[in-house]
Formats: structure tokens, C-alpha cells, sequence
């Protein structure tokens, strides 16, 4: 496998950015993989005022994202981005290790 850092597009840190500023300052972006979905794994999105110690952390543009070591390890390679089109505005996870994905873009398969 080549690069494993997980990485946040500048789009991405922009809105997660301007989200952040209506909740509490310290306030970060979570990204965790749970079981679930249509295709076995979905991307479960939240607000974090708690960073623990083995998170990985990634700051951009204003931004913090953290996520877990259980995450990282099926996220390694993925880069977080905001996409708008003509069904809305959200975030996508482009995950390089995803054999297999559902149509609305929120779980995959490894």
C-alpha cells in the first residue's frame, strides 16, 4: 500500500472550519468508521470537545479533525472532502481501500 496519511482537501477544512465556529470554542471534528450501512462500513461524522491521547489529530485551515486508531486503520490512504451538487452539500471520504461502496456515497465495503 503507498501513503497511509489520511488527509483533509482544503474545501473540506474550509466548512469543517465554519461549522466548528458555531459550537463551543475547543470544540473539533470526529471521524469514526462504525459497522453498519448497506455495504458493512459507514463514516460517522460528530463534535468532540475531547481529544484522547493515541487520536490522530489534523489541523488545516482552522479546522482540527481527529479519529481514532481502530478508524485510521481502515481510513489509511483517504483523503475528507466537500463535495456540492445537485442533491446537496456534504462530506465524502475518497477511500482508496473501499472494494465497494453504496450509491449515496456513506458506507463501504473492505
Amino acid at each position: 500500500m503507498g501513503d497511509s496519511a489520511i488527509t483533509v482537501s482544503e474545501r473540506a477544512a474550509r466548512r469543517i472550519g465554519e461549522i466548528l465556529k458555531a459550537e463551543p470554542a475547543g470544540t473539533m471534528l470526529r471521524v469514526s468508521v462504525e459497522g453498519g450501512g448497506c455495504s458493512g462500513f459507514q463514516y460517522k461524522f460528530g463534535m468532540d470537545q475531547t481529544r484522547a491521547d493515541d487520536d490522530l489529530v489534523i489541523a488545516r485551515e482552522g479546522a482540527t479533525v481527529l479519529i481514532d486508531p481502530v478508524s485510521q486503520q481502515y481510513m489509511a490512504g483517504s483523503e475528507i472532502d466537500f463535495v456540492e451538487d445537485l442533491i446537496g452539500a456534504s462530506f465524502k471520504v475518497k477511500n482508496p481501500n473501499a472494494t465497494a461502496s453504496c450509491g449515496c456515497g456513506t458506507s463501504f465495503a473492505l
